[in-house]
């Protein structure tokens, strides 16, 4: 099993969106960078552990859990010219952009991202790197321990 934190504007789809969307789960569409987008392509699996991250936000930070819930699929709306996210090389033969679906497990506090940066433990955490802006990153599973385990209150 592998984790991921994924980053989400709250007004696009925020994690009561996720929970309230049919089985809970959504498309992540309107991934355009390559590095992210092949995390979802090559890397991501179904059951995958998701630290669903609001960012491009007053308070930016982790807003709840989620798990991958699908294989990989072209993103619909690289074809659709009324996107905002439409790609007019992309074709249905040969799609460029891919997104999985991912199901909201549940929303927990916010872990804001100042707290983040404060926890020795989360260092080396990807987001929390200087020039870090991809919307995927890989989280490891020593810093999914101690997020889920440290820094959420337990049920």
């Amino acid at each position: 099993m592998q984790y991921w934190l994924m980053k989400s504007e709250p007004d696009e789809v925020s994690i009561d969106d996720a929970l309230a969307a049919p089985g809970q789960t959504v498309p992540w569409t309107g991934v355009r960078n390559y590095q992210a987008r092949n995390f979802m392509r090559d890397a991501m699996r179904v059951g995958d552990g998701v630290l669903f991250y609001h960012s491009s936000c007053a308070e930016p930070g982790i807003a709840g859990l989620a798990e991958v819930a699908s294989t990989p699929y072209p993103d619909p709306t690289q074809f659709d010219p009324a996107s905002k996210y439409h790609d007019p090389k992309a074709t249905q033969e040969q799609p460029r952009w891919m997104l999985v679906d991912v199901r909201a497990v549940k929303k927990t506090p916010l872990i804001p991202l100042s707290t983040l940066r404060a926890q020795d433990e989360l260092a080396d955490m990807v987001i929390l790197q200087r020039g870090s802006r991809l919307s995927i990153t890989p989280v490891t599973p020593g810093q999914w321990r101690f997020i889920t385990e440290q820094l959420m209150p337990r049920d």
